[in-house]
């Protein structure tokens, strides 16, 4: 009970705190789009990053990642969660989460390159390679950012062809 109680006041002082804006990232595309680079390159300096591929083998992933998101929200610390996010479904939980405290969701959107994401992947060291018929299945299901998920900024990221992103 008490662990509820520090929670609900964290997340109603975030609301209250207009000087601190939170911030969660949802990145969002196939496996080998530069998700986890563009992290690295552009947001690490100023969000905690949040991946299943952190936990590979652990049981209950996704509610794993929904705790470490609550307990990060709850820290006032901003957040990047770096997975497929492919689906709404997929999505949703995060995003009822953020809202939840008050925090400020933007959709970082890489475009399906299959081709570009195939090459990359299997140039990847055999441990880190995503199975291609993984990578499909994930194709199939992937779909940008909707409005009716009220993100309040999308941009999306392509590579710029110099080792780097663009972001529009």
């Amino acid at each position: 009970m008490r662990g509820a109680r520090l929670r609900d006041a964290a997340r109603d002082q975030a609301r209250r705190n207009d000087a601190v804006l939170i911030q969660v990232a949802v990145l969002i595309g196939l496996q080998a789009s530069g998700k986890t680079t563009f992290y690295q390159q552009r947001l690490a300096g100023t969000h905690a990053h949040v991946s299943k591929d952190n936990w590979p083998n652990a049981q209950r992933r996704e509610h794993r990642q929904l705790a470490l998101l609550t307990e990060l929200l709850t820290a006032q610390r901003n957040v990047a969660v770096d997975n497929t996010n492919p689906s709404i479904a997929d999505r949703r939980g995060l995003l009822a989460i953020a809202r939840e405290y008050g925090a400020h969701t933007v959709a970082y959107w890489f475009p399906p390159d299959r081709d570009g994401s195939v090459a990359r992947n299997a140039a990847r060291p055999p441990k880190t390679r995503v199975p291609d018929v993984g990578l499909y299945d994930t194709l199939k299901r992937l779909m940008g950012p909707h409005p009716a998920e009220r993100f309040d900024a999308v941009y999306v990221v392509r590579f710029d062809g110099e080792g780097g992103f663009t972001v529009e």
